[in-house]
């Protein structure tokens, strides 16, 4: 299977239709035609169903589409990390995460990098644990950052100086937007916008002492940006991560804490053994150079608010 038929399969899936794909790779109706017809003996599948006006996917199809667009995006990615000049150091520096205000920490690691270093380029990739972690095995992203409670034994990891607070995410009219905080009981008779991660039912189900399913679950979502619009068109109260919607006065919508707190931890992981671009190895110094910094201000923070008052004889 050759990359260059990969492309001209993604181009065929894009335009839906062979005349179209043929004109965007600039080969001939004919050859892209056969061409498609060979990968589909080659992989003993028929990856197309071709109507008379356009040309769909088959479930085989959609499956393929999915991993040529991860293998292109991987040679891609290597490709890159060859094509820059050495005398300094450029190229591409590839994060998945999840919606989290920890990635302030990265951003000022990568800020700090690009005064010195202008010719990196960092792409994003936001996501759910899982689609995080199958990017990072697959090799398509650098690191990856995550939410605890996660196993990451697999990987090598740096556990990030901060951490998140659960909550709820509500309208300002709302009966409990006076409260400076919600029980357990305040939301077993509410409308609930609930993640679909099942960790995140987990924790939720650990912090109330019962399971989940005696909520009221009107919505799931799997970014909380969407759910956001749904909670200030009066749907229902998201449970949520603190910092990620703005709460700011201006903004409809406001954030109260669970009670009893719940907080949750960060890491940033990637594969063991990883050999990095120079970017990327850069990049890993800058934040691991981030986070001490931060410790070090903690710990003479800490020092300073315990430090014993002088006597005055």
């Amino acid at each position: 299977m050759e990359l260059r038929v990969l492309r001209y399969f993604l181009a065929v899936a894009r335009e839906e239709s062979i005349s179209g794909a043929a004109q965007a790779v600039h080969v001939t109706q004919p050859t892209l035609s056969r061409q498609m017809m060979e990968l589909e003996e080659e992989l003993g599948k028929t990856l197309f169903l071709r109507g008379k006006r356009k040309i769909s996917l088959t479930e085989e199809g959609l499956f393929l589409r999915k991993r040529a667009q991860e293998i292109i995006a991987l040679v891609e990615k290597t490709e890159s990390a060859f094509s820059k000049p050495e005398e300094h150091i450029s190229g591409d520096v590839y994060i998945g995460c999840g919606e989290t205000e920890a990635m302030r920490i990265l951003a000022r690691a990568a800020r700090k990098l690009q005064r010195i270093h202008p010719d990196v380029t960092y792409h994003l990739f936001s996501g759910q644990g899982e689609d995080v972690r199958e990017r990072l095995d697959e090799g398509l992203v650098d690191f990856g950052v995550f939410i605890e409670p996660v196993d990451l034994s697999k990987y090598d990891f740096i556990k990030l100086p901060t951490s998140d607070i659960w909550g709820v995410l509500m309208r300002r009219d709302s009966p409990l937007a006076s409260r400076t905080a919600v029980t357990p009981s305040d939301l077993r008779n509410l409308p609930l916008i609930f993640s679909n991660q099942p960790m995140v039912k987990n924790e939720i189900s650990g912090w109330m002492g019962e399971g989940v399913e005696h909520l009221n679950i009107v919505t799931t979502y799997n970014l909380l940006f969407n759910a956001a619009l749904m909670v200030e068109e009066g749907m229902g109260y998201a449970l949520g991560l603190d910092g990620i919607i703005s709460v700011s006065e201006n903004s409809p919508l406001c954030f109260r804490p669970l009670e009893p707190r719940l907080e949750v931890g960060l890491d940033i992981a990637w594969k063991k053994h990883q050999i990095f671009s120079k970017a990327a190895a850069t990049f890993l110094e800058f934040l691991q150079k981030e986070i001490a910094d931060m410790n070090e201000n903690s710990t003479a923070s800490s020092a300073k608010k315990n430090r014993a008052p002088l006597s005055v004889g």
